[in-house]
């Protein structure tokens, strides 16, 4: 078990900035996720954490012990990384136990780890076949087994599921969230799915451009963004930020001084037939309906419980829950 902190960390690349001083603590046994868009650093953070990369500058501590010279076969981590790195003249079987194999575990307890790794992630029936003989999903999943066969002080995943199709994305994804929590075991999770980051989390970190621009529980960050950055990463669809300007005269709310924009998310929204907006698009999604609203050229998004009886060309009129609209600024930070 292990909590894990930066202090302070940068990394460069040449002069690509991975890393732009980056914080944060991540709690002993957390399921924690870094969550997004393409080079923004989450896979960078876990190389570091692993030790395949040393900061330029900061500290690095795994249970409160700094770790920048330690090597990473003793900082004891798990990793799966986003390349799978299976070794392709080993069948299934051997790349799973391979870990135990190198540090002599003796084969009773092999035979009965890899059991119990391969009965949670249904792979029992594939571990004669080599990698080549796989499919992206089993491999993806032999690949978290060789990790959960392990036992280090944390495991850390690079989008470990993305290769599976949705219906097994979702399983798997609440299967490593229930196998997280009977190992007690912190676990660090990388991913570019916002609904992914937001069911399985305990904390998380939004990231972009190597710098984290909010840390909190997925709630947390859902319904009290720092920014429009944040908030238009988070939800689907994501929350509506409209003018203030615009939103006045919609009637819409009235924001504190140095208000530059109002956010609200879709399904804080109330819509009612009369003048004031206009339907552009409806999407009838069995529990609950999408609707594409035109304001003078700019658009929002609501979503309805059911299927209200709307049609595209309807005139309609908008009303924010009491108590859900944001506020920003002109740099699109909060404001309180």
């Amino acid at each position: 078990m292990a909590s894990i902190s930066f202090r302070n960390v940068t990394k460069r690349f040449g002069e690509t900035l991975a890393l732009d001083d980056v914080s944060f603590d991540i709690r002993d046994n957390a399921f924690f996720c870094l969550f997004g868009p393409p080079l923004s650093g989450k896979s960078t953070i876990l190389k570091l954490i692993l030790g395949l990369e040393q900061p330029d500058a900061g500290e690095i501590l795994i249970d409160g012990r700094p770790v920048s010279n330690v090597s990473p076969a003793k900082r004891n981590v798990a990793m799966v990384f986003q390349n799978l790195a299976l070794f392709p003249h080993m069948s299934a079987l051997d790349n799973v136990r391979f870990p135990l194999v190198e540090r002599g575990i003796d084969a009773a307890t092999i035979r009965a780890r890899v059991s119990d790794v391969s009965d949670k992630l249904h792979i029992g029936h594939i571990l004669h076949k080599p990698p080549a003989q796989l499919s992206g999903g089993e491999r993806q999943r032999v690949a978290i087994a060789r990790a959960l066969v392990r036992d280090p002080v944390a495991y850390l995943m690079d989008d470990p599921i993305s290769a599976l199709d949705a219906r097994l994305r979702e399983e798997t994804r609440v299967e490593l969230r229930r196998i997280q929590q009977d190992m007690g075991k912190t676990l660090v999770y990388v991913t570019h799915d916002q609904e992914e980051a937001m069911s399985v989390a305990d904390g998380m970190a939004v990231l972009e451009s190597g710098r984290v621009r909010q840390i909190g529980t997925p709630e947390e960050l859902y319904r009290h963004p720092n920014s429009t950055y944040v908030a238009s990463m988070l939800g689907a669809p994501a929350m509506n930020v409209v003018p203030m300007a615009l939103a006045a005269r919609m009637q819409l709310g009235a924001g504190p001084a140095g208000a530059a924009s109002l956010g609200v998310r879709p399904e804080n929204l109330r819509v009612a037939r009369g003048p004031g907006a206009r339907i552009a698009e409806v999407e009838p999604l069995g529990g609950f309906t999408t609707l594409t609203l035109d304001l003078e050229g700019t658009q929002m998004r609501a979503t309805l419980r059911g299927q209200p009886q709307f049609t595209a060309g309807e005139d309609v009129t908008l009303r924010v829950d009491e108590g859900r609209a944001h506020f920003f600024d002109g740099a699109g930070q909060a404001l309180a």
